[in-house]
């Protein structure tokens, strides 16, 4: 089989009621672009099912894929080993809870055909969210802006597409400690952001709560 024009890396910790809605949402916008396409779910040591749900997804179309993780190693980690996974030339990278909306991917791709070669998701406004889950993140952003010899780019997560330089440059760092926003905006290259506004998530909840927060944020430095 040949390989994808664009791989979409989804690392899922407990998302199975999503899963479905993604799968159907996802295939969806990646059939209106006419490019070829795999998906490639990373099961994070999930208990709910998840893995279940991402094998019976794939027995229904050979372009999904589903890695499983031998235990919970984590959102970062995840996302890593779906990217050394993904054949595609161009690999996306975003999040299974739906806030992350699949068909932002449509405007991401016209810019990498533009010749950005990573586009990140960037958020100009987040629904459903609390105050203070609101001003933790504005306070986490700014204060790894300040810390940080790289320009992370505030109110982004990692959703974001890479071409192919990208990529290879990722796949080269092998840091233990993993923060792929910090990692992409440091490899370089021309990049460009794409504005959306943040739905609420449908089913389960956040996988980033503050204690969650601050130790990525360790991580980061």
């Amino acid at each position: 089989m040949s390989a994808p024009e664009i791989s979409v890396v989804l690392p899922c910790f407990n998302e199975v009621e999503n899963i479905p809605e993604l799968r159907r949402r996802l295939v969806s916008v990646l059939e209106a672009t006419d490019r070829s396409f795999e998906v490639v779910f990373v099961d994070d040591g999930s208990r709910d099912g998840s893995w279940e749900a991402m094998v019976a997804q794939a027995a229904e179309d050979p372009r999904l894929r589903a890695i499983r993780l031998s235990r919970n190693f984590g959102h970062q980690m995840a996302l890593t080993a779906g990217v050394d996974g993904a054949r595609g030339r161009l690999v996306a990278v975003m999040d299974a809870d739906l806030q992350d909306p699949p068909e932002l991917l449509a405007e991401m791709l016209a810019k990498a055909d533009e010749g950005y070669e990573v586009v990140y998701a960037q958020r100009s406004a987040r629904e459903g969210e609390s105050a203070f889950k609101l001003a933790t993140a504005h306070l986490f952003y700014r204060l790894l802006r300040r810390w940080t010899n790289v320009d992370i780019p505030v109110d982004t997560g990692d959703f974001r597409l890479m071409g192919p330089k990208a990529v290879a440059a990722f796949r080269s760092l092998r840091e233990r400690h993993r923060f792929i926003r910090g990692m992409t905006a440091w490899v370089g290259f021309r990049q460009v952001a794409v504005s959306y506004v943040r739905p609420p998530r449908l089913h389960g909840e956040t996988k980033y709560p503050l204690r969650r927060m601050v130790r990525f944020a360790l991580d980061a430095l």
